[in-house]
Order: structure tokens, then sequence, then C-alpha cells
């Protein structure tokens, strides 16, 4: 299945229509599907009226940037009439009451909703392995994990599902799977693209970002969802600019910054093989390669861990049996509260509240929350020093390639440590990318990330461009996958 551009421009052209594609996707799920399991939900019917109303307003003479272009949306973002139960029971059966913001968007832009994507419960993962539903498998190899948690959306893109995906990413959530995976992941800056119609995880750092086949598609995507939105009072009215203009650009001239914290010791040999030969890529397109610094970088994992799980615990609160989902029981309301949380939660997400509650709580807010949060001040304040003598920063997006299904799902902190070189950034509120970027000796996707300043997405979209030119990464899966 061609890209998110290519499909655009065939179904503007009228040489395909909106329909033809929207049920090429549909077989292309039917045929693959049930060895990836990206989905929790395929709406064919939907997609398919969808693609009509397309096809109308094409023959009416509108301009679609996304016409046709067929997308699988993670099972925490809104669509109206479409389920919504962030892979947990506890919402099982919810639908919203209409589109988020940045589904609205995509409409208006000519995009089809194929179905729901699969995820880790309540975005709470770095595999996908926490679903209330089932495991998504990565493409590449049915053994290993996709990632987390938007694996399914990220799989969904891999496998040629679809064009591309949209994830949500907390401390990882799009560009560590879309590493696992192949594909590239963009988590724009906090604050660019509206959260209004996410299911909250948390606030102070969720984004809502796309999986594409490529980073023109990303930036493409981009431009549609970013922007002021008076639905969300933490979104900025500082100017998008021109993303897919900034690709042509090129690395001559930028000032690459490669982060010296995440080149120690404990980094898979073949991922630092890897960001090597990344280093040579940007020299050799004229860029001017330094090393930075950000030293608090080391500490970004206790500090994700004790901010987002208190705000995940204060968020999950209002998920009761009272107003969402099932009840588990009606005799009295403790017996409601209780047996309905036990029943509706996953061991994940009970192990995050109560990690959370626990550093809320009264006598101990200071000590964890509290101290948390300025030390991730400090850690603002490490990159914007780390920036004065860089455009961009760039290190690993994953430690080491996708590890095998139930390899360390009794092991909790190893799993976290899959998210090292991804949480900095969303503390920072930073633009962040994936670029796939190699293979490893065994045929499993690699991936380089690409940070920029605050709103800096241009030069983030630059530099990424020149490395996927430079890694010239397969267009497509081994033949033994397919």
């Amino acid at each position: 299945m061609p890209g998110v551009i290519e499909t655009a421009a065939e179904v503007s052209s009228r040489r395909r229509s909106a329909v033809d594609v929207t049920r090429e996707s549909l077989d292309a799920i039917s045929r693959g599907d049930g060895r990836v399991r990206a989905f929790l939900e395929v709406t064919g019917e939907e997609a398919l009226t969808e693609a009509r109303d397309v096809d109308r307003r094409i023959a009416a003479g509108e301009d679609l940037p996304l016409a046709g272009v067929p997308l699988a949306m993670k099972d925490n973002i809104w669509i109206s009439g479409r389920r919504a139960t962030c892979a947990s029971r506890i919402l099982e059966g919810f639908r919203p009451p209409g589109d988020s913001t940045v589904s609205a968007r995509l409409r208006r832009a000519g995009a089809v909703f194929i179905g729901r994507s699969n995820m880790d419960e309540f975005a709470m993962g770095s595999s996908t392995e926490n679903s209330s539903s089932h495991v998504t498998r990565n493409p590449w190899d049915p053994s290993r994990i996709p990632g987390g948690s938007s694996g399914g959306s990220a799989a969904a893109v891999a496998a040629r599902f679809v064009p591309a995906g949209f994830g949500s990413d907390t401390g990882g959530s799009i560009r560590q799977p879309a590493a696992c995976c192949g594909v590239v992941g963009l988590k724009p800056t906090y604050g660019r693209v509206s959260r209004y119609g996410l299911i909250a995880f948390a606030s102070s750092l969720d984004q809502i970002g796309p999986l594409t086949r490529n980073v023109a598609d990303a930036a493409r995507l981009y431009r549609v969802v970013a922007g002021l939105d008076p639905l969300d009072s933490t979104t900025s009215d500082a100017a998008v600019g021109a993303p897919e203009e900034a690709l042509g650009r090129g690395a001559a001239g930028l000032r690459v910054g490669f982060l010296a914290e995440a080149e120690g010791s404990g980094l898979d040999p073949e991922v630092a093989e890897n960001l090597e030969n990344a280093r040579r890529i940007f020299r050799d397109a004229g860029a001017s390669v330094v090393s930075v610094s950000v030293p608090r970088a080391t500490a970004a994992i206790a500090i994700y861990y004790v901010i987002a799980s208190a705000e995940a615990s204060s968020n999950l609160a209002r998920f009761d049996g009272v107003r969402y989902g099932p009840r588990a029981s009606e005799k009295d309301l403790a017996s409601l509260y209780l047996e309905t949380r036990t029943a509706g939660f996953g061991p994940e997400v009970k192990r995050r509240i109560l990690l959370g509650t626990f550093a809320l709580a009264s006598g101990y807010y200071e000590a964890y929350y509290g101290l948390a949060s300025r030390a991730r001040q400090l850690l603002c304040e490490d990159f914007d020093r780390a920036f004065a003598s860089a455009d961009v920063i760039v290190c690993p997006s994953i430690p080491s390639p996708a590890f095998r299904i139930g390899e360390k799902t009794d092991d909790p902190l190893t799993m976290y440590l899959s998210d090292i070189f991804t949480v900095p950034a969303s503390l920072a509120g930073l633009p962040a990318i994936s670029v796939p970027s190699g293979l490893t000796r065994g045929g499993l996707p690699l991936g380089i990330q690409v940070l920029a300043p605050r709103f800096a997405e241009e030069a983030m979209f630059a530099a990424a461009r020149a490395l996927e030119a430079g890694a010239g990464f397969p267009d497509a899966l081994p033949a033994a996958t397919t």
C-alpha cells in the first residue's frame, strides 16, 4: 500500500477512489492481522461510508491533504460513533460523545478511520502486552513485541495494513514502538497538538502524534493536526510553520549534538554501532557534529515514574463504575468502587495507581511528587544549556532491539528501562522523532531519535529527513514475514 502523500495524491487526482483504497486496506488487514493482531476492532462499514464521503468531496472540488488515507487510531483517541476503551475492561463498551480535536481535523482533511488499534491498557506499558484483549506481535518477527504503548498502530503501519496510524506518547509510547517496528514515530512539542478527546494518562506529559513509513508523511500529518485549540487550554498559538518545506533543507550547517549520556555502558552493541553510523551520516550531510551533555537525563526514569504515576492516580480516579463501563457490584458504594476497579484494571495499571497514590499521600507529597517536579525543572534547564550549542540532539530511540514476548513481563523495572532514551524529551516537553536507521544482523529494526527545542519542529524534520536519506532503511518487510 502506498504512503500517505502518494495515496492522497492518487485520490485527489481521481486516479483511484477513496473507496478502492479503503477496500485495499481492509483486504490487507483481513489477510494479515490474524498473525499480527494490531487491531482491537476494524470498522469496515463505517470506513467505507467515510470513503464515499471523501469521493463526493473530491468530485465537488475540495482540496483534501489526506484524501482517502486510511488510518489506524489508538484506542484512547475519541472518534465519533466508535468505541474508545483504552484496551481496558473498565471502559468496556464506552462510546465518546464526539470526535477528538485530532480526529475532527483528520476527518476534515479527508482521512478515513479504519479501526481501533491495540495498546497497553491506559497507555501504561512498553510492549503492548498489557492490553486486556490480546498481545500484538511485531511484523518483523512475530515472536517479539512491537513496542508500546502504541504498539497496535506501529504494527499496522509496519505490516502495510494502513499508510499511517496515530498514537499517544507520554514517555515514549509513539517513538519506542516506531523504533521496534521500523517506522517513523513523532511526538510533537507539548502543547502543539490538542489533547481534547485523548483519554488522559498523565496530563502534563501526554501528546498525540503520527506513525508513518517515512518522515515526509509524518510532516504532512503533523501539519494537519497541529495548532491552537480552544478546547485544550494547554495548546499554544505559536506558528506551526512549514514542516513539509523544512524537509528539503538538509543537514548542511546544522549543529547536531550527540547526547553524551546515551553512549555509556549498558547500550546494546548493535545499537551503539547504529549510533556511530548516524554520526557518520550527519557528517557526510554537512552537519557540524558535536557532543552535548544533559546530566539529569540519567535520572529521567525515576522522575518520570513518580510524576506520571501520580497524575495517573488522579486521572483514573474517575473510572469507578458509576459513570463509565460495567459495574462489578451494586451492593453498596464501597463494594461498587472496590470490586469494579479490582476487576476492571489490569496489574500494570493497578501498580501505577498505587505508586501514584502513595507519592501524593499526605506526608509523602513533598518527598516524592514535589522533589520529582523540581528535578524535572532542572532537567529542562539542562536541555536549555545543551541547545545553546546544538540545533538538534541525537540519541538512540531504544537501548536494544525489540525483545521477545514474555521476556520482561515479570520484571517491571527492566521493562521501564526500555524508555530510558524517550522519557527525557517527554519530561521537558520537547519535540522528538524516531527514524528507522538500520537493521541488526538478525534482521530487527533499530531507530535513532532526533530532539529539538520546544516548537522547533522544522529543524527536527530537516535533520530527520537527512538521517532517513543517509540510512536508506528498506521500504518493505522481509519476504519471509509477509
